[in-house]
């Protein structure tokens, strides 16, 4: 035993000193170009982008409806479960360091062959035609990390537990913005509906008025004609509003996670609305906060530790190894101690020297792939960018439209006024009453859909300048 310690004290000395290697190359961050400014500035404070979706959204229903879908929507259940994969399998690269220790208990018995220089002395020492060997043992077995190999697994494995957390966020904020789309666009489909029973009314209104007036001769059935069909019209859009609402109220039911149902709302476009601030700053700053962008460069991390294990794996390798325990040929003699007690050391050295081209080829494949993480993240900020400035675009063109419906909507409503006035004193037909009814009732919907849009821009950038899930 003494001799076989001094022949293996030389061997950890090498591997102690070989230990404070490491061939895997550290992560530097990608150098991002990013513009100066947004093309579209909309005023807005640095701490807007960190309110709480509570302090955000601030119409009780719809928080209602976003703690609902983030407790219960399925995509957010799956990415919680992959994180708890990715946590077992970080705590895992964390154990990679130490040794293995296994238990092993055998029996075996083997008929040698007469002919055989086994077989003619086992028959002389045993007197059988067999040989049994019983054998319990434990094997600790334990791999120098002279390239830094466990320092990369933990690496790695905490950049995609951290990548994946991120993810769970990014998946938060992006269900939040959808709930909130989904519940404006159910205020917007009421007011629709409204509207569209509101001129439902009128055209009944302007139908009796036609009936007394065909009545008396002073006009002709094409006139009431007319008339019935400009009704139709408005009665047409109460069940494709209806109809349209109740797939609404499905889809919003789906994402909190539920069967489709009802949804309770209340409130209009106006009262819903969150307040539109928010602040201008150079992009890299602002977009700093975006999960997704945090998740894209930890992966490049993880496939920075990728790249040097599998460089790593080409490298000579350095292990220790010991058993002990207990052998005999004879089943009574096997648990006589100490005459059945045995023991091995070894230290043994690896070096891969034709594996086909697998080594190379595995560590070239991790190179691309490192390569595709860092196109990937540099596309993520691309993309992080385009979604802000589309939705200050939307924002600032949105707010421009509303300026101009509201006063195109005067006009029209003074015009329908005017029409029946006129028509009623003679001064105006029933085509030109028909027709300011239509352009008004054209007019109102656009005017929802416009304020839907804005609504809309508003929610997506707070989703683009990264949220608040909190």
């Amino acid at each position: 035993m003494k001799t076989t310690l001094k022949h293996l004290i030389p061997a950890l000395a090498i591997v102690t000193l070989l230990a404070s290697c490491a061939v895997g190359g550290k992560y530097s961050r990608q150098t991002l170009s990013t513009p100066a400014q947004y093309r579209n500035q909309i005023s807005l404070t640095g701490d807007t982008v960190l309110l709480p979706w509570k302090s955000f959204f601030k119409e009780p229903q719809l928080n209602l409806l976003i703690e609902n879908a983030l407790n219960k929507n399925s995509e957010v259940a799956t990415a919680l479960l992959t994180m708890e994969q990715l946590d077992l399998a970080f705590k895992q690269a964390k154990l990679s360091i130490l040794p293995t220790l296994n238990l092993a208990v055998s029996a075996n018995r083997s008929f040698q062959s007469k002919n055989s220089l086994n077989g003619s002395l086992s028959g002389q020492f045993v007197s059988t035609s067999y040989i049994d060997d019983y054998n319990a043992n434990l094997q600790l077995a334990w791999e120098a990390d002279i390239w830094g190999k466990a320092a990369m697994r933990k690496s790695g494995a905490m950049a995609e537990y951290l990548a994946q957390k991120e993810n769970i966020a990014a998946v938060k904020t992006k269900i939040i913005a959808q709930v909130a789309k989904a519940y404006y666009n159910l205020i917007g489909l009421d007011e629709q509906l409204r509207i569209a029973k509101r001129n439902v009314q009128l055209s009944d209104s302007t139908l009796s008025m036609l009936n007394l007036q065909y009545r008396a001769g002073q006009v002709n059935s094409l006139a009431v004609e007319q008339v019935k069909a400009q009704q139709k019209t408005a009665e047409l859009l109460v069940p494709l509003v209806q109809k349209n609402i109740e797939m609404q109220e499905h889809a919003l039911s789906i994402l909190c996670g539920e069967y489709p149902d009802a949804v309770k709302r209340s409130g209009t476009l106006a009262s819903v609305a969150p307040d539109a601030i928010f602040a201008t700053g150079v992009p890299a700053m602002l977009l700093s906060r975006r999960p997704d962008l945090k998740a894209a460069e930890l992966l490049v991390r993880s496939a920075n530790a990728k790249t040097g294990l599998a460089k790593a794996a080409m490298y000579p390798s350095i292990s220790l190894s010991a058993q002990s325990g207990l052998n005999a040929f004879n089943i009574k003699n096997w648990f006589n101690i100490p005459g059945s007690i045995f023991n091995t050391l070894a230290a043994n050295l690896t070096q891969p020297v034709f594996q086909k081209a697998e080594l190379k080829t595995a560590y070239q494949t991790a190179l691309l792939e490192q390569q595709k993480s860092v196109i990937t993240f540099k596309q993520t900020m691309l993309t992080a960018v385009a979604e802000v400035s589309d939705a200050m675009s939307q924002s600032v063109h949105a707010d421009e439209r509303l300026a101009l419906i509201d006063a195109k909507s005067a006009s029209l409503n003074k015009a329908n006024k005017d029409a029946l006035l006129l028509y009623k004193s003679g001064m105006a037909t029933y085509l030109e009453v028909i027709t300011a009814q239509n352009n008004a009732l054209q007019n109102d919907l656009e005017a929802i859909s416009i304020k839907q849009e804005k609504l809309t821009a508003l929610t997506d950038l707070y989703r683009a300048l990264g949220g608040g899930i909190e």
